[in-house]
């Protein structure tokens, strides 16, 4: 893999050549599985825990509400810090949260005590750190790809995660499964320092972030609003919340329906979780990369959006654990072409100054999504059932399928005009 051009324009303090940028783009690879790893180990315990003491339905919904409310509001932040005072410091900043934020989970004996330890989530943002890392080290053209290898370490975390989550948990208790997470953790903070270099952009964004004035700039809420006036970025942001409203839903409600609907176990659904994982490594590994190569991104848009659709009505028909598996892989691949494309469409869309910002405010979507989601999933679940998640996400997604397809079709005609 040669360098990019960006490299030879990194900080004068400590050049990266095509070798070091290579080193320090696996080990930007090994800390997002990691993460991803110690984050499935917690969705592991969490929903048995809630119900051990004394958490409902609508109760659960709250806890995940706030962990929503608390991630919406550090997103924008922990990405304009990143852009500010670089990659590793934004890094380290969440892999300390994450160890502060697994020993909480550790001692938690209480309903209160399991809201409180939700509270470090604000600064836990090592995946949209990673994603900062790797933008600015890739190639425009190359940065779909990119993106997508890091979500190969998603489907690994996510695999290891759940299943050393569910079997730690059963087996040792949760209070041993979250302190091999707070360790693993504190392992992932010795890498940051060690090999993510201090500044990752090019020196223009540098002496950028230097003009902006400093940390105070870090809270400057103009900033995130001036990125949204850029061509297409107020429009992608738009389609990129309405159509992951429903799927988000799903995911958030998840462990309820593992735990409700499908009558399992936490070791079972710890497998389900990994079987999840395993299909997203294939698609991420061997399909994404290949198409975002072949077709044009907004072509890419439509598919996965289109796909998202057709999943949404096979889940309100599902009635079993074996169906769910086999909509799993049309599932895994709608969710992750969506994704990969929207970030990279946005990340290309603004200045390399500002991807960082860009990037926390993707990641702030997700949260958006898990901050209403589990109250309207809440609601839904407890009286329309399953099926209504799938009806709402054919619904929507269509909608939004035949919106984007009269869009390209106008531009192509206003082109050949």
């Amino acid at each position: 893999m040669s360098g990019p051009e960006s490299v030879a324009q990194t900080a004068p303090v400590d050049p990266l050549t095509a070798g070091k940028m290579r080193r320090v783009i696996l080990v930007t690879y090994l800390i997002a599985a990691m993460d991803i790893t110690w984050l499935f180990v917690q969705f592991s315990i969490t929903p048995y825990l809630a119900k051990r003491l004394g958490f409902d339905t609508l109760w659960f919904g709250y806890l995940q509400t706030t962990v929503g409310i608390i991630q919406l509001l550090g997103g924008p932040i922990f990405g304009r810090f990143a852009d500010l005072f670089g990659a590793r410091a934004a890094l380290a900043l969440s892999c300390m949260a994450s160890v502060v934020y697994f020993i909480l989970l550790g001692l938690t004996n209480s309903a209160l005590m399991l809201f409180i330890h939700k509270l470090p989530a604000i600064f836990m943002h090592a995946l949209p750190g990673t994603q900062m890392v790797v933008a600015d080290l890739s190639e425009p053209s190359q940065r779909a790809d990119a993106l997508a290898k890091l979500g190969l370490c998603f489907g690994i975390g996510m695999i290891a995660g759940s299943s050393l989550g569910g079997t730690l948990s059963t087996r040792y208790g949760d209070t041993f499964a979250a302190g091999v997470a707070a360790c693993g953790s504190l392992f992932s903070l010795g890498l940051v320092l060690k090999f993510i270099p201090k500044h990752t952009k090019k020196q223009a964004a540098e002496d950028g972030a230097d003009k902006k004035g400093g940390a105070g700039s870090v809270f400057n809420l103009g900033e995130i609003v001036r990125l949204m006036k850029f061509p297409g970025v107020a429009k992608t942001f738009t389609v990129k919340i309405v159509s992951g409203l429903p799927g988000g839903i799903f995911q958030v409600m998840f462990s309820i329906i593992a735990m409700n609907f499908f009558q399992l176990q936490a070791e079972q659904t710890g497998y389900l979780m990994a079987y999840f994982g395993v299909v997203q490594m294939v698609i991420q590994g061997g399909v994404i990369g290949r198409m975002t190569a072949r077709y044009s991104e907004s072509s890419l848009l439509l598919l996965s959006i289109g796909v998202t659709s057709m999943v949404g009505l096979a889940q309100a028909l599902m009635s079993n654990v074996f169906q769910f598996c086999l909509i799993v892989v049309p599932m895994m691949f709608s969710l992750s072409m969506f994704n990969v494309i929207t970030d990279s469409v946005l990340t290309k869309s603004v200045p390399a100054s500002d991807t960082g910002t860009m990037l926390g405010l993707c990641a702030s979507v997700q949260s958006l999504l898990r901050t209403i989601g589990p109250t309207i999933g809440g609601f839904l679940y407890e009286n329309y059932g399953v099926p209504s998640f799938g009806f709402i996400q054919f619904s929507v997604n269509m909608l939004v399928f035949l919106y984007l397809l009269r869009s390209n079709i106008g531009r192509t005609e206003e082109r050949r005009d």
